[in-house]
C-alpha cells in the first residue's frame, strides 16, 4: 500500500466527510425517532454512502473519458469546487455546493427515510466527495494506489458508523466549541488540498507554468 498516497487521499476524504462535522446535522434529521430507528438510519446511511463512493470510484473514469474531459480538467474544477466548500467551512457556512440549497431541504419529507436523501446523497457523497475519488482514482497507477483508496474509503465509513451509531451519547459530550474549531481545521485542510489540485491541473494542462 501506498502510504504517502493513503494520507493525502485520507485526509481530502474526512475533511469532506467528517463524522463529528456531520453529527450536528444527523442529530436533527433523525430527531424524533426512537434509539433503534436512529441506529438503524445510521447503518443504512453507511451502506448506502458506501454503494454511491463504489459507483463513482469505477464509474468515474469512464464517465470523463466518454465526455472527453481529462483527469487534468476535472483536477481544476474540482480543486475549484473544494476551495468554495472549504472557505466556507472557514467562514463557519455548510456550502450549498456540497449540503445542498435550503430549496432542496426543505423538500425533504419529514416522515421519510433520510438516510439516502439529504445524508448520504448529497450531505457524505456529494459534489466535494466525488471530486475527490474521482480526481485520485485518475491519479492511481497501480495497485498500492487504488489499495490506499479503499482503505482510505473504508476507515472515514466505519468512523460514519460508529460516530453515527452512538450519535446519542457523543452529541451530548460534542460541545459547540470544539465543533466549531473542527469545521475550521477540515476547511483549512480542504483548501489547501484544493490548492495543490489546481496546481497540479494547470502545470499539465498548460506545461508553461511549470
Amino acid at each position: 500500500m501506498d502510504t504517502a498516497f493513503l494520507i493525502k487521499f485520507l485526509g481530502a476524504i474526512f475533511a469532506i466527510m467528517n463524522p463529528f462535522v456531520n453529527l450536528p446535522v444527523f442529530l436533527s434529521l433523525t430527531d424524533g425517532m426512537d434509539l433503534a430507528q436512529q441506529r438503524r438510519a445510521a447503518l443504512m446511511t453507511v451502506v448506502y454512502s458506501a454503494i454511491l463512493c463504489a459507483v463513482v470510484a469505477f464509474g468515474g473514469p469512464a464517465i470523463l473519458g466518454f465526455f472527453g474531459i481529462s483527469v487534468d480538467d476535472f483536477r481544476v474544477a474540482g480543486g475549484l469546487v473544494l476551495m468554495i466548500i472549504g472557505l466556507g467551512m472557514l467562514n463557519g457556512s455548510a456550502g450549498s455546493a456540497h449540503h445542498g440549497t435550503r430549496a432542496e431541504k426543505a423538500g425533504q419529507d419529514p416522515e421519510s427515510d433520510p438516510s439516502f436523501y439529504p445524508l448520504s446523497f448529497p450531505m457524505l457523497v456529494g459534489p466535494g466527495t466525488i471530486t475527490t475519488i474521482v480526481v485520485f482514482t485518475g491519479q492511481a497507477r497501480a495497485w498500492p494506489e487504488y489499495l490506499a483508496i479503499a482503505a482510505g474509503l473504508a476507515g472515514v465509513l466505519i468512523a460514519l458508523g460508529l460516530v453515527m451509531f452512538f450519535a446519542a451519547k457523543i452529541g451530548h459530550y460534542l460541545s459547540h466549541t470544539l465543533r466549531v474549531v473542527m469545521i475550521r481545521l477540515m476547511g483549512m485542510i480542504l483548501a489547501a488540498i484544493a490548492v495543490e489540485m489546481i496546481a497540479s491541473g494547470l502545470k499539465q494542462l498548460l506545461p508553461g507554468l511549470a
